[in-house]
């Protein structure tokens, strides 16, 4: 029988430098073989990868595997100017950078006014993508244990290279084949008409300060086919999963946010986890998932609340040529604000032996200092509640989506920050984040953003659950929303941001051990970044 749980309603229904190439760690030459027999990769009949050849029986055989892996991926990332970025030019009359062939990606300018934000107008660089990919993980059930397939994949911009990605993590161009590449590996069971069961299937949102209105589609398919598993790829456990996710890292930005859509199919802390206590951080975490708990508001209030912060957004943008983005320069190769804040527009050349398309150059996003962004926590009746904010997105094509209660790169807030000639405006619950108490952290993680676009963009992700005394009433874009409440928004679009959705994905795989504060502090694996800004 399946333990996949779904409500009455269906399933409410080795770190790099900014220069030059990979570190050592991670810049290796391929192996004389692969992953196979010594990374558990037996065969099944007519020399067909075994459908359960990389399924393991702990994380610390998961990780073994996993440097067998990294070892036989060949990969190389190297700085380069903008100027002498092979395949891409810069547009005449307009300055964009854009590829010759006119797909993939362009680098544009935006001029933003009306933002209803402390600083009102900008102008700044903008990826425009308009095109939307596939992001897919396959479930499948062994002995009643549902398992997500998931690949080890080099991206180009990932501080660690090689992360654990979606069965499928593929732009219209990569798999319409625009490069001449190879095809892209399961594809049919998300785009072929009843290959599965499918659990979860939503437009999403990216990145909406560096992107224009990009989205892409997150699925989540549940097979009972036989599936050969290729190499680089592995069969995972939600508990599994669950585990690594404490890991800084490891599990890309792409598979947390199509994971997230799977939160209300695992109860907290695992479906065989005993009851916690009703007075513990978990008894609470687990009341705010159930279906019919309480909750401080119902959905419709928070719709209208979200529906109203769209009636009275006022932000306006339009494209503008690259060349037109005042307080930006082209100066060393790359695009930079005068003033060394916010972003940096850089070129990377890549040479990886085992994509699609083995080398390749482009213009990538580097921020210039770690994010952050974090859930205020409040037990309401014993019911654990999330500050949310209706926050107004440069980029979101809803222009307003659902956001976690603070998001932000703290240097451009800190004391002496400047933007334009004045102090920076301090942001709403930001210090009560900064300087949360060790014991009021619930968990605490620095994770990679989207590694195809962006050069070593990390932001710290936390969960600080506040104090009795800290008030309900909030400013008005605010509004406490519980875990269950966030599931059945994540099933649509345009409702929740990336940076919730992944808060969402880890907090719905907190592992029960995870809940106790003293477990948040201690349980960083040795040798990763601090976390806090």
């Amino acid at each position: 029988m399946s333990v996949l749980h779904s409500s009455s309603a269906g399933l409410e229904r080795a770190h790099g430098v900014r220069g030059g190439s990979i570190p050592a760690r991670s810049r290796i030459e391929k192996g004389a073989s692969g992953v196979g027999e010594a990374a558990g990769g037996r065969r099944g009949c007519r020399g067909r990868p075994d459908e359960r050849a990389r399924m393991f029986s702990s994380t610390t055989e998961f990780h073994r595997w996993f440097e067998q892996v990294c070892e036989v991926q060949a990969c190389e990332v190297t700085r380069v100017p903008l100027d002498r970025l092979d395949g891409w030019v810069t547009e005449e009359g307009t300055g964009n950078l854009v590829h010759r062939s006119g797909r993939f990606f362009s680098v544009q300018g935006l001029d933003v006014t009306r933002s209803g934000r402390a600083v009102d107008a900008w102008r700044q660089p903008i990826l425009v993508q308009p095109e939307q990919g596939v992001l897919g993980i396959l479930v499948k059930e062994f002995g009643g244990v549902p398992h997500c397939l998931l690949q080890a994949k080099m991206e180009p911009g990932n501080a660690v290279p090689v992360q654990l990605s979606p069965t499928v993590q593929a732009t219209r161009s990569n798999y319409t084949g625009v490069h001449g590449g190879r095809p892209v590996p399961y594809l049919d069971h998300f785009l072929a008409p009843g290959r599965g069961r499918v659990l979860s299937d939503a437009l999403q949102s990216e990145q909406a300060a560096w992107f224009l209105a990009k989205r892409n589609r997150n699925m989540i398919v549940l097979t009972d086919e036989d599936v050969p598993v290729l190499e680089e790829f592995c069969w995972l456990s939600f508990d599994q999963i669950a585990e690594l996710l404490q890991t800084d890292d490891l599990i890309n930005m792409d598979t947390r946010t199509v994971l997230s859509g799977a939160v209300g199919l695992r109860p907290p802390g695992g479906p065989s986890r005993p009851a916690p206590d009703p007075d513990s951080f978990h008894g609470a975490l687990a009341a705010s998932w159930e279906p019919q708990g309480r909750r401080l508001h119902d959905t419709t209030t928070l719709l209208r609340h979200l529906a109203l912060a769209k009636e009275r957004c006022t932000l306006t943008r339009r494209p503008v040529p690259l060349a037109q983005t005042t307080r930006w320069s082209m100066r060393d190769g790359v695009i930079a604000h005068d003033e060394g804040r916010h972003f940096t527009v850089l070129g990377v050349r890549v040479e990886e032996s085992r994509r699609e398309v083995p080398g390749w150059s482009q213009p990538m996003f580097m921020p210039n200092s770690q994010g952050v962004a974090a859930f205020l926590a409040k037990r309401v009746d014993g019911v654990l509640h999330l500050l949310v904010q209706a926050r107004v997105e440069t980029g979101a094509l809803a222009r307003v989506e659902l956001a976690p209660t603070v998001q932000c790169q703290p240097a451009d807030y800190a004391p002496g920050a400047r933007d334009g000639g004045g102090p920076a405006p301090r942001l709403e619950f930001l210090d009560e984040v900064l300087s949360a108490r060790p014991d009021r952290i619930r968990f605490d993680t620095v994770q990679s953003e989207e590694g195809g676009r962006f050069y070593h963009a990390r932001i710290r992700y936390a969960l600080v659950e506040t104090d009795e005394d800290f008030p309900l009433r909030v400013p008005p874009q605010f509004a406490w929303m519980t875990v269950r409440q966030l599931i059945g928004f994540v099933r649509h679009g345009s409702h929740l941001n990336v940076e919730a959705r992944t808060l969402l994905a880890l907090l719905g795989f907190l592992p029960a051990d995870r809940a106790d504060p003293a477990a948040a502090r201690t349980g960083r694996p040795a040798g990763t970044a601090p976390v806090h800004a």
